[in-house]
């Protein structure tokens, strides 16, 4: 069964390569989801990003260490 991927969520610590492998993602349409930091660089690179706390409505917690753990976040995951 193949299916078209739509939608990536997109975390890193170290953004080496990150700018060049979302704008790809981006220019094949796939809608980029991402925390904090990651999202920070690839907007300031023009790229396209959701933030995750925008996309779930919540915040990230425990000063940012805690950011996907949300049910619209899982059930895209698992789903």
């Amino acid at each position: 069964m193949n299916k078209k991927i739509t939608r990536a969520l997109i975390s890193v610590s170290d953004k080496t390569g990150i700018v060049d492998f979302c704008r790809e993602l981006s220019q094949l349409g796939i809608e980029i989801l991402s925390t904090g930091g990651t999202a920070k660089t690839l907007a300031e690179h023009k790229i396209p990003v959701t933030e995750v706390s925008d996309y779930t409505g919540f915040p990230e917690m425990m000063d940012g260490r805690v950011k996907t753990l949300h049910p619209k976040v899982h059930g895209g995951i698992l789903g």
